[in-house]
């Protein structure tokens, strides 16, 4: 098991994000989408959350990139509370990458370039930057004329990555990034993502349903069922059989209530 990063462990008394009591209710009902959530995310690492359908893994991102608001709690960055920062200069650092992802009916090279673009960066960086990334998740030069209907749900979802890559953000929400990638890519994107979270350079965390995966390439699993947080260990520490049997189960609760 990889162990974390020397940035990692140089900055364990800061904290460039954390959540004090965060729930998140709906308008329709008492229930909570997210309840009394608390943690923290440190500098230079690669973080797994982990759930059963409807356990509130989106709805974390979201609220993290401040798609949404809570119901109650905070959330700081930089122990500055989100309310506090506007909304623009938190999602340049706080980036979300959904599941879904769409190029804004963009061509490929311009949807790379769309973050850089807003940040008013000058052309020639903007171009060594997309190359760089480019050629990091070897990306072939041919896709950068392609348009969204043009690219295989795959290639938009590596696409759709290296522009958060790009974009440099100080933490990167992945919403089940290689769902749609074949083992050996997935494999290789992320031990990029690793690498990156261990330079310091930005933390990561992502939604992975791949279990293995996440064992393999995240220094820290978050477990989430019902809303709760119901385990936070290192990776290397997790009883992966248990988290395993325990995802198993809850879905399979789940379905018996479609039934």
């Amino acid at each position: 098991m990889n162990q974390l990063g020397n940035a990692t462990k140089a900055n364990q008394q800061i904290s460039h994000l954390r959540l004090e009591q965060v729930s998140l209710g709906t308008s329709l009902s008492s229930q909570y989408l997210l309840k009394d959530i608390s943690f923290e995310l440190f500098p230079g690492s690669c973080i797994a959350i982990i759930g059963p359908s409807g356990a509130g893994k989106t709805s974390l991102l979201r609220l993290l990139n401040r798609l949404i608001e809570p119901t109650s709690g905070t959330i700081y960055l930089e122990n500055q509370s989100y309310e506090n920062i506007p909304v623009i200069q938190l999602r340049r650092q706080v980036m979300l990458v959904p599941q879904e992802p769409k190029l804004l009916g963009m061509k490929v090279a311009s949807a790379l370039a769309y973050p850089l673009v807003l940040q008013g960066m000058k052309q020639q960086e903007i171009q060594q930057r997309v190359v760089s990334w480019m050629q990091q998740l070897h990306i072939p030069e041919h896709w950068l004329e392609r348009t969204e209907v043009q690219l295989s749900v795959g290639q938009r979802q590596l696409v759709a990555i290296a522009r958060g890559l790009i974009a440099q953000p100080k933490i990167l929400l992945l919403d089940e990034p290689t769902s749609a990638l074949d083992a050996g890519r997935a494999s290789y994107v992320l031990q990029v993502l690793m690498q990156l979270a261990n330079s310091g350079e930005t933390t990561i965390v992502m939604v992975n349903h791949q279990l293995d995966l996440a064992q393999q390439f995240c220094h820290r699993v978050l477990y989430l069922q019902d809303g709760q947080l119901l385990e936070d260990v290192p990776a290397d520490r997790a009883d992966w059989v248990k988290l395993r049997d325990r995802l198993i189960q809850a879905e399979a609760q789940a379905a018996q209530e479609w039934l």
